[in-house]
């Protein structure tokens, strides 16, 4: 029955929680020792080249949003029976880190529940940052969805239309982070014009120069009309022959959190290697407004909430975060445990690898529901 389906999943939680009683203790940084402990800025311990995961979930937790609705338990009506154990996992990790009293807390449970599904998780190698984002948001996604029906009508003739239903998805990842592409499809023959749409959580900019750019001309160069010429030519329905085509993409659905991955790691022909460009991004205020479609532009501005940084090679290297906290309002380093306040000045680097920028100013996670 449902109610036992809760009662058990509220039980999984406690266990979770228990469970941090045996995790080896975190490494106390005595000149920190007496410094006071916010919510939300909490450290997290290394599991053996875990730093992927610990800078994820520290972004993630800077998202009050999303960290208000596991706080507040509405995640638990919308668990879905046959996989809930990371979104359990997930709430258990947050709360710690909200509402905990340690400096730091181990994600074990969190790992090991993702663990389950993906093995790769559990070795103990160096993996993608922004490949572990897009695997925990769809995880959290399957996890909390609900279905909404809505009418469309199919014509299937002149004088008579079919009415169909038609399912779509919902959740508290989609709310957030789900926007939509627009491409415009452009035969360059006969100018017959169709538009094809895409739905995203991350966008992944190129990086236009080797030394210096601005996330503006990163944004400039993924938006810029393409034109597909040779085997890239695309159909054309009109003229019922591969044609060569001119495509620009535009923001038809602008998300609340939009995050952008800075596709550092570059592959020319055989050779694979890591551009090290220093990309200005701002702090505040970052303008999309070029890049949303006119009738769309809901939410041009955003600001800077989270940043993962990279550093060393392909074959190696360790990722650090930079968040901003909701209940002092500044910028936190998190180095696996090792947690330190920094200036707005520090928050720009040239080891910036994915951003996290919010088109709505961040309030404290509230613990309970509003009755």
């Amino acid at each position: 029955p449902e109610s036992e389906f809760k009662v058990r999943s509220i039980f999984l939680l406690r266990s979770f929680a228990e469970c941090t009683d045996h995790y080896d203790p975190c490494p106390v940084n005595k000149a920190e020792e007496n410094q006071p402990h916010f919510q939300g800025v909490t450290g997290l311990r290394n599991l053996g080249n875990t730093c992927y995961m610990n800078a994820i979930l520290q972004c993630l937790c800077s998202i009050s949003p999303l960290v208000e609705y596991f706080l507040s338990g509405k995640y638990i009506n919308s668990l879905q029976k046959d996989c809930s154990e990371v979104a359990t996992a997930f709430a258990c990790v947050m709360t710690d880190m909200w509402l905990g009293d340690s400096d730091c807390v181990s994600p074990e449970i969190f790992r090991s529940a993702l663990g389950n599904l993906y093995p790769v998780f559990m070795k103990k190698t160096q993996q993608d940052a922004q490949e572990f984002l897009i695997y925990v948001l769809n995880e959290l996604h399957e996890a909390l969805k609900k279905y909404h029906w809505r009418k469309s009508y199919e014509k299937k003739s002149i004088s008579r239309c079919c009415r169909k239903m038609i399912a779509s998805e919902s959740s508290i990842i989609t709310q957030l982070f789900e926007g939509q592409l627009s491409y415009s499809i452009i035969c360059l023959k006969c100018e017959n014009c169709t538009y094809k749409n895409e739905v995203f959580t991350i966008i992944s900019l190129p990086i236009p120069s080797e030394y210096e750019c601005s996330l503006q001309d990163c944004l400039q160069c993924f938006f810029q009309q393409d034109t597909l010429t040779w085997n890239n030519q695309i159909h054309c329905s009109f003229c019922e022959t591969k044609q060569e085509t001119a495509v620009r993409a535009t923001i038809s659905k602008a998300p609340k959190t939009i995050v952008f991955h800075l596709k550092r790691f570059d592959i020319l022909g055989t050779m694979k290697r890591k551009l090290r460009t220093n990309i200005h991004y701002p702090l505040t205020n970052l303008d999309l407004t070029p890049y949303i479609c006119p009738i769309f532009r809901k939410h041009p501005k955003y600001n800077l909430c989270a940043v993962v940084n990279h550093f060393g090679d392909l074959d190696g290297g360790h990722y650090t975060a930079f968040c901003k906290n909701s209940v002092t309002q500044a910028w936190y380093s998190f180095d696996d445990t090792r947690v330190s306040e920094i200036p707005d000045t520090s928050v720009q680097t040239a080891a910036a690898y994915l951003l996290f920028y919010s088109c709505q100013p961040f309030s404290i996670p509230r613990q309970k529901c509003k009755s």
